[in-house]
């Protein structure tokens, strides 16, 4: 316990170094790509995320998702690429292949969907490369370019105001 706490501010210190780095790219063009990194602990319905977004005109297979669960099950098997606390390590560096193959990733737009303050999502978030970022407005400001207040089970809300305020955007 006391560890996760001390592993907790060294990653912050990390993802406060990152949020000062940050780079703002402008946004010019028609979403083609998504990033989608979903909190599995409070929000399950991750395949009616993503077909909504489909029905917005993204195809499917442009869309890669990452999910972090607080606790992984060494012997289960997840559908979609997981990670946790302990693919990060103590001094904000991300030791998982899939999580660095993601956050490379030059994607369009990221979603952050998650509305409650993890600090491992939101390291997550400041270290990818996607071009424009979006969470909820519940999570730290200097995270996303654009905040969307709903709730977080409210996903066809969210991903209607979204493409919304993109038009509105370009």
């Amino acid at each position: 316990m006391f560890l996760n706490y001390i592993k907790e501010f060294f990653v912050k210190k990390s993802l406060n170094v990152n949020l000062n780095n940050e780079k703002s790219e402008v946004f010019t063009k028609n979403v083609q790509t998504i990033g989608l990194l979903i909190d599995e602990n409070s929000f399950e319905s991750s395949e009616a995320l993503i077909e909504e977004l489909t029905l917005h005109g993204i195809a499917l297979e442009n869309i890669k998702v990452l999910t972090y669960r607080e606790k992984l099950k060494e012997k289960e098997v997840y559908s979609r690429p997981t990670f946790g606390k302990k693919h990060i390590n103590w001094n904000g560096e991300i030791t998982e292949g899939f999580v660095n193959e993601f956050l490379d990733s030059k994607f369009d737009l990221l979603l952050s969907y998650y509305d409650v303050e993890n600090i491992f999502l939101m390291l997550v978030t400041s270290k990818s490369k996607a071009k424009f970022k979006v969470g909820f407005s519940a999570v730290d400001q200097n995270l996303n370019r654009l905040m969307i207040d709903t709730g977080l089970g409210n996903y066809k809300l969210f991903v209607s105001e979204l493409f919304r305020y993109l038009k509105n955007i370009k």
